[in-house]
């Protein structure tokens, strides 16, 4: 009886999110006795995979049919079904982003197991299996008994740190029969954002809003992300009018990230904005405008205007980053 874990990657190569979901299905394994198994869709290199025991793997299970490069939720969901009989688990987690969202619902369906959705924290094994998830966009808290035999999870990426440890995971091969019905839904092409760190994955945002005044201002901003190494984002006003690209749009309508620290430049701070961020470590807000929203939120503000203070606070990153180095 192992914890099972959807493990995905991009060519070949496991996300941080992936990494964060092996290592959090670890310790409930250690907390349960028992171990875990990652299941693995699509090509993926056996070196790779084997250095999933790295973060709490002891099994890979791969997957190795082509057409699982690209996501078909009703094939993983199969793969997933097939792997949790195989090895007889009673927990199943996935990353909650576009991927989890689309499988562990299927999954769970497949296997009449009760699911908590973004779940925040280690489950309270001492309580029974009580999940703890963000509710009414992330104002509060509730807490999730699932009680059903087979239990699924989904786990809000960037809630805990990644630690890589020792080790080498087992690598078998799972044969899943799929029919025609399970591609029914085919990819026809993906594009994916190159030479910036992904959203999803950055631990270190810098956002901007309307108070940026036009996309010609972005380069401050610009200056600052890459002084920080973080990712760049923006409001949905921003996207909207075409001054950044939409997947760096922020927000109820748009991602939710979860990083270490964001930084919020000439955003007012609406909650639907608030809704995608607020799950943030640490949140800094710089708005000329004293009674913008989002300095309530924010654990740093700064009031003035962003066009004198962004370049200043990025000549300071440079400079303390030149004195760790010296």
């Amino acid at each position: 009886m192992s914890i099972l874990v959807l493990a995905e990657h991009t060519q070949g190569v496991f996300k941080k999110k992936t990494l964060e979901l092996v290592q959090y299905a670890a310790e409930i394994a250690q907390r349960m006795g028992t171990t875990v198994t990652a299941v693995v869709p699509g090509a993926a290199a056996d070196a790779e995979m084997q250095g999933l025991g790295s973060y709490g793997a002891a099994k890979v299970l791969h997957v190795a049919d082509a057409r699982l490069d690209n996501l078909s939720a009703r094939a993983y969901g199969k793969a997933l079904a097939a792997a949790a009989e195989k090895e007889g688990a009673k927990v199943i987690v996935c990353a909650h982003d576009v991927t989890g969202k689309a499988v562990a619902p299927r999954v769970a369906a497949r296997l009449k197991a009760g699911i908590v959705a973004g779940a925040v924290s280690y489950p309270d094994l001492d309580k029974g299996f009580v999940v703890k998830k963000n509710v009414f966009s992330g104002k509060a808290f509730a807490y999730v008994n699932i009680t059903s035999d087979v239990k699924v999870v989904t786990l809000m990426p960037n809630t805990f740190q990644v630690k890589k440890g020792e080790g080498q995971a087992a690598v078998e091969k799972l044969e899943v029969s799929f029919d025609d019905k399970d591609f029914a839904i085919t990819v026809q092409q993906v594009d994916k954002v190159t030479g910036a760190v992904p959203l999803s994955e950055a631990e270190l945002v810098v956002s901007g809003g309307r108070g940026m005044k036009g996309p010609e201002n972005w380069g401050i901003l610009e200056d600052l992300a890459q002084a920080l190494g973080a990712a760049l984002a923006c409001s949905r006003p921003v996207a909207d009018s075409h001054w950044r690209p939409h997947h760096e749009h922020v927000g109820q309508t748009g991602g939710t990230i979860r990083p270490n620290l964001y930084i919020a430049v000439g955003i007012s701070g609406a909650i639907q904005h608030l809704a995608g961020v607020n799950g943030s470590k640490t949140i800094v807000v710089i708005n000329k405008d004293p009674e913008a929203p989002f300095f309530k939120a924010a654990d740093y503000g700064v009031v003035g205007d962003a066009m004198e203070i962004v370049p200043k606070l990025t000549e300071a990153v440079k400079k303390f980053r030149a004195e760790q180095h010296s």
